[in-house]
């Protein structure tokens, strides 16, 4: 953020006053990827929306240990009707700029999350509008019962209106464009910290917010953020000390973390499945050898891609155990998962080869194959390996990989023809993935990450269902109707659930998160 230095020195000032100069601490931390973006609402990523909640404020957050839903913003709340949710509001919150926080400001927000440029709502999904009752008091108004909205409104974080009519960014910022607004480098929240820089793939500075309305239990003041993609620099930046935080140590090296008297490594299953998608709209695939037709769009090609992939040897020699093979698109810790559902087909290498004859591709074809190299635990590599995979069938993938600002707009675009995706579930909801990932592209967040326009009018009409059913049975039983019709259909190529490692310095404290994110309250270095 672009703060006059006089300012930054009255900020500076006021927390060394808040706090005692012995305990002011900084927290330098790095992973591989920079965040995309400051707009709370321009993309959906889980590293950048994490970020965000350091200087932004939700109406509720989670509990880092129970995962449930806590107060935030909002201090109480009660269903009217079974379509209406009435907030009351937490009084005298202000933004970082003194500002105070209002009813018209949540109203904003969450409206503003349901913007055409906005890549946020999914989270808004079931809400019809907010209005405000009065200064204290917010109405949420639904279209139908929704049962996960205090889940998904963890993700809503709340602007300053007058901020951003200010700065010409009512709008979220559309992250399929190169335009760009205010907000998108640069923030003004209600959070415990606030931005004094962001160089982007350089570093993001934040500092004590000395207008915050919590008792931030931290002795934190400063948090630095270094993204370093290559896994040996960030390596040797935490072992000298450079840094005191690596949210993604690579599998290779947490042996020798492991034995290093000065460093600790907390695991633990994220929440996240990692899988391939494929177009199967597009009537001839850009770049294939296959021409006049799109070979994705029959089920055998999509199988023998399926059965081509050896997903043991990927999760005990590139993954070095930090994968968990999945057959579907949600992990355990997500409401709705079943063994059922769970079920892979096997790896057959015959198998795939008679499908793609079958198909009438017996020598196989060329195809696009696209990748992020910075965004998830070895994702280049494990591309490398599957390309090599599909080769032993006729599949000659050409991969390309890309960093994380640039992959997620270009496959957004539609411009992959075979492309992985991690999908974390900030809701702890299957409804989250069904809707993002098989539902067919539409307003409202339906479809909003189904980058391979998968269409199924069954599935259609089972996720319509789940987002409206309330008696839990039943809503599970659609839940699992759907994760097998997307196993039938082989709408993607599940692959593993992730198994996040952090390493930090031993005098770190930190609590592990299954979404893979930072509580910036319970962080302290000692």
């Amino acid at each position: 953020m672009k703060f006059k230095s006089a300012y930054l020195s009255a900020v500076a000032a006021a927390v060394l006053l808040a706090v005692p100069a012995l305990h002011a601490k900084t927290f330098k931390w790095s992973s591989a990827s920079d965040i995309p973006t400051l707009d709370i609402h321009s993309q959906n990523n889980a590293l950048g929306n994490g970020v965000h909640a350091a200087i932004y404020d939700a109406l509720v957050y989670y509990n880092s240990k129970t995962f449930k839903p806590e107060p935030q913003l909002a201090t109480a709340w009660q269903q009217v009707s079974p379509t209406q949710m009435r907030f009351t509001l937490r009084q005298g919150v202000k933004f970082s700029d003194g500002s105070s926080l209002t009813a018209d400001d949540v109203v904003y927000s969450i409206t503003r999350s349901m913007a055409k440029t906005s890549n946020h709502a999914v989270f808004a999904q079931g809400i019809d509008k907010v209005v405000k009752v009065n200064d204290n008091t917010v109405d949420i108004l639904l279209k139908a019962p929704t049962p996960t909205l205090l889940n998904q409104l963890t993700e809503l974080r709340i602007m300053s209106r007058a901020w951003a009519e200010k700065n010409k960014s009512l709008e979220p910022k559309d992250i399929k464009t190169q335009d760009e607004t205010f907000a998108h480098r640069n923030a003004m929240g209600s959070g415990p910290y606030m931005v004094k820089e962001w160089l982007p793939d350089q570093r993001l500075v934040m500092v004590a917010n000395p207008h915050y309305w919590g008792k931030n239990p931290t002795n934190v003041t400063e948090i630095v953020y270094t993204p370093i993609k290559s896994q040996a620099t960030r390596l040797a930046a935490l072992l000298s000390g450079e840094t005191d935080f690596v949210l993604d140590p690579s599998p290779q090296d947490l042996g020798r973390l492991r034995s290093n008297a000065n460093i600790k490594v907390l695991d633990g299953a994220e929440n996240r499945t990692i899988f391939l998608g494929m177009d199967q709209f597009r009537d001839e695939l850009v770049g294939s050898s296959v021409k006049g037709k799109n070979p994705l769009k029959d089920v055998r090609v999509r199988k023998a891609l399926y059965q081509a992939i050896d997903i043991n040897a990927i999760q005990r020699v590139t993954m070095r155990g930090l994968g968990e093979a999945t057959g579907t698109l949600i992990s355990p810790q997500v409401n709705g998962w079943t063994k059922k559902a769970d079920a892979r087909w096997p790896y057959d290498v015959s198998a795939a080869q008679k499908l793609l004859a079958d198909a009438g591709y017996p020598q196989g074809f060329e195809v696009d194959f696209a990748c992020p190299n910075n965004r998830y635990i070895n994702d280049e590599a494990v591309c490398q390996a599957i390309t090599a995979m599909w080769a032993r069938v006729g599949i000659k993938a050409k991969l390309r990989t890309l960093p994380l600002v640039t992959y997620f707009p270009m496959i957004q675009r539609y411009e992959a023809s075979i492309y992985m995706l991690g999908w974390g579930v900030p809701t702890f909801d299957a409804l989250y993935s069904l809707q993002s990932l098989v539902r067919s592209v539409g307003a409202g967040g339906d479809g909003n990450y189904n980058v391979g326009r998968y269409s199924n009018p069954q599935m259609d009409a089972l996720v319509e269902r789940v987002k409206v059913e309330t008696d839990l049975k039943s809503r599970n039983e659609l839940i699992e109707k759907a994760l097998v019709l997307s196993h039938e259909d082989v709408a993607y190529l599940p692959l593993y659930n992730q198994v996040i490692p952090w390493a930090m310095k031993k005098n770190i404290e930190v609590v592990h998160r299954a979404d893979n994110r930072l509580d910036w309250r319970l962080i302290k270095v000692n």
